[in-house]
């Protein structure tokens, strides 16, 4: 949603995959290989038998390393009330080109019993969370 701040432009149409205006050659939304955050969040989480627990509401990367660390899973609720929110680690889901969104190896049951936090939460400030996450989902941590 444009600001109108001093040095805002308009780079493109909303949904436009052309390249940066300005011709400086950089992908604003999807490219073979790279694709926006923009474009990540609000896509469909599917379990293996392809049934959706919920969808991307954000992902959490490594200041470090620049990898993504965990994706955010917004699960239930209505209009934003009663939503939770469920951790994955980046490394448990692969994307089906044919579901057009992630897949989890997680069923309902035991996703219920996964991590997950509430809207007034902000779990990641606990260092030890991270690992409490991949321990759930049997992922080794990488160095």
């Amino acid at each position: 949603m444009p600001t109108k701040l001093p040095n805002e432009r308009e780079m493109r149409q909303p949904g436009s995959m052309e390249l940066d205006p300005s011709s400086e050659g950089v992908a604003i939304e999807e490219t073979r290989r790279l694709i926006a955050s923009s474009k990540v969040e609000g896509t469909p989480v599917f379990n293996r038998a392809e049934e959706q627990l919920g969808t991307v509401y954000n992902f959490m990367v490594d200041k470090v390393s620049g990898q993504v660390a965990y994706v955010v899973m917004s699960f239930g609720g209505f209009l934003g009330i009663g939503e939770s929110y469920h951790p994955l680690p980046w490394r448990a889901l692969t994307y089906d080109t044919r579901l057009g969104g992630y897949v989890v190896d997680i069923d309902k049951d035991r996703l219920a019993g996964a991590p997950r936090y509430g809207a007034d939460e902000d779990p990641f400030t606990d260092d030890e969370y991270g690992a409490r996450v991949d321990a759930y989902y049997r992922i080794t941590p990488t160095a």
